[in-house]
């Protein structure tokens, strides 16, 4: 199982609400979650065979901003 974590601006319900249609589109994700109590929003996505740029393309397409965070 994969996972990624990016930084958001889904910050509460009714945006959680706005996005879910896109994410849930995009193939191999098995769960996510935004934590909108983190000053970043962290959309945490976990799945099979996952690319960064798809979850981050529906979000976008959605209408919010998405940056990827890279763990050292």
């Amino acid at each position: 199982m994969e996972s990624f974590k990016f930084k958001t601006n889904i910050n509460c319900g009714s945006c959680i609400k706005a996005v879910t249609g896109f994410i849930n589109e995009v193939e191999g994700i098995e769960s996510w979650e935004v934590d909108t109590q983190n000053p970043d929003k962290i959309l945490s996505v976990e799945g099979k065979d996952l690319q960064a740029d798809r979850i981050m393309d529906a979000v976008k397409d959605a209408g919010f901003e998405i940056v990827e965070l890279v763990e050292c």
